[in-house]
């Protein structure tokens, strides 16, 4: 057995979490040599009981690995871990990161640039909206929209992504075989294509109080930051959130009607310190190095010409209404280019990630070069 089907055992052990792997690891070296071991020896190792050495030393009457591996290969996933170079660095931060994550999909460098949208699933109309219009913000200026893929909020911040043909990725509270919420099966089939659907539990796992949380805890962990848009006081984005505040990461939350029971939990956040969130530019504002030199254009005393080819249509009708020095107003900007303001807020979204517009007080625009 090699080492990653030895972590895929070790985390289909019932009762051993990472942090207890990790310390086993630390013992022994690696995950083979902690399943060879015996109840003796896994004894010695601190945190380590009696009933855990005893489940491990007698793993192989309780997990069957072999089945396990050939799910894995059938159903077209693979197993990801902490040795592995696309394991979420954000992730390998965290204390208690997964020893294994299953993921249908990709995951790629750029992933490091994920901010989390999570809500309520008893959304109102405009919980909706607003997370289908972050989602695709984000998604459209290379942002990786992380999500948990359940009812409400999740989902609609997922589907603003793809509509953005942006990367999005949904952590799940089951195992990956398991369509839950089953209506979006065909959604998961999406973020699959466009991102990747991943989780920490074996095939199988049904949906349960336990695992919801430990789901949020990865959503938390794999992003910069995380945004509450619509949540009860005791909604599940709060414990999101709360992960996100002890991983160090920015919480956000968008404020809605002061007499919504699904707005307490965000204006709760807000008094405790979270930024207020009106769009996707209150977001990047708190990540000035989003995008390093490596992922946007280069810039005119790089190559001796403007970026021209790429902008989309929209961004160079844009671009080319903003002057140098001289400020232009964003309500100009519409005018002047006949487009909807949603397509104007987007492109000058995009134009300030790319650095070739700059947003001054008073929603004014200015030409960087």
């Amino acid at each position: 057995m090699d080492a990653r089907e030895a972590m895929v055992a070790l985390n289909m052990i019932e009762g051993i979490g990472p942090v207890r792997v990790r310390q086993l690891l630390d013992h022994f070296g690696d995950a083979p040599s902690i399943l060879r071991a015996p109840a003796s020896r896994l004894l010695q190792v601190q945190g380590i009981g009696e009933d855990t050495a005893r489940a491990i030393a007698g793993w192989e009457s309780a997990v069957d690995v072999r089945r396990e591996l050939q799910w894995i290969e059938e159903f077209g996933c693979r197993v990801v871990t902490p040795l592995d170079d696309t394991y979420p660095e954000l992730l390998r931060q965290i204390y208690d990161p997964p020893i294994v994550l299953y993921v249908k999909g990709t995951l790629s460098p750029g992933d490091k640039n994920a901010v989390a949208i999570v809500g309520t699933r008893q959304m109102t109309h405009y919980g909706l909206e607003t997370a289908r219009r972050l989602g695709y913000q984000l998604g459209y200026v290379g942002v990786t929209v992380v999500s948990g893929g359940a009812r409400g909020i999740d989902t609609a911040a997922h589907q603003g992504a793809l509509a953005a043909k942006g990367r999005t990725f949904a952590v799940l509270g089951t195992g990956i075989n398991r369509v839950f919420p089953p209506e979006n099966a065909e959604v998961f089939e999406r973020i699959a294509a466009h991102g990747a659907v991943l989780t920490q539990f074996p095939f199988n796992r049904p949906p349960d109080r336990q695992s919801f949380p430990i789901r949020n805890r990865i959503v938390a962990g794999m992003t910069l930051g995380t945004v509450v848009v619509e949540a009860h006081v005791n909604s599940g984005a709060l414990i999101t959130a709360n992960f996100a505040t002890e991983y160090g990461r920015q919480v956000f939350a968008v404020p809605g009607r002061i007499d919504s029971p699904r707005s307490k939990g965000c204006h709760e956040l807000i008094k405790k310190g979270a930024k207020l969130c009106e769009g996707a530019e209150d977001i990047l504002s708190e990540f000035e190095y989003l995008f390093p030199p490596s992922n946007r254009p280069a810039a005119p005393n790089e190559t001796g010409v403007l970026p021209a080819l790429e902008l989309n249509p929209s961004e160079q009708r844009v671009y080319a209404l903003l002057s140098l020095g001289e400020e232009t107003t964003m309500d100009d900007v519409i005018r002047g280019s006949g487009l909807p303001s949603s397509t104007v807020a987007v492109a000058l979204l995009s134009l300030e990630m790319k650095r070739l517009v700059r947003q001054l007080p008073g929603k004014r625009f200015v030409r960087n070069r």
